[in-house]
């Protein structure tokens, strides 16, 4: 969805990842560790979405079964926090990039954008602009029942 919004605004975009294109534009997707990609498309812009399977806080409770995994984890999001692109962003959860690399830029909610749910979302930012909100609907968020608003929270992992 990001790579189709740059490309909707006349960005010639990428998406990349070592798994094949889950969207509808596989001409868009390089299949292939993002060092490799990055090297390749020598991009200006990055916007990368590490998996947060081993960082995010929702699982802290395992923590102690995956250090290892988890160092492995910071370890690729410090690389990609590094690499020679002027405007990166990182996106993930509230996570222990937070305490373990630096503190996020921002963090931003759907509501702050017209969407009826809350999921705190952090972003690392290089060379960019935080994100202005278009459409908080925080106020009529929070008339809902827990449930509701609240509904990424009961999704399944691999939905969050």
């Amino acid at each position: 969805m990001v790579c189709k919004a740059f490309r909707e605004r006349g960005f010639e975009a990428y998406s990349c990842d070592i798994l094949p294109c889950s969207g509808g534009h596989p001409e868009w997707h390089l299949q292939c560790d993002v060092f490799e990609a990055v090297d390749e498309i020598n991009p200006t812009l990055g916007i990368f979405h590490p998996p947060c399977t081993h960082l995010s806080v929702s699982g802290s409770r395992h923590f102690y079964k995956k250090a290892a995994r988890q160092i492995g984890a910071l370890h690729f999001v410090q690389a990609l926090m590094e690499l020679p692109i002027p405007y990166t962003g990182v996106e993930n959860p509230i996570s222990v990039i937070s305490s373990k690399i630096r503190k996020p830029d921002q963090i931003i909610h759907p509501y702050m954008f017209g969407h009826m749910e809350q999921k705190a979302t952090c972003l690392w930012l290089k060379g960019l602009p935080l994100i202005k909100e278009t459409n908080n609907v925080y106020g009529e968020m929070m008339s809902l029942p827990y449930s509701q608003r609240a509904k990424v929270h009961y999704a399944p992992p691999q939905c969050r």
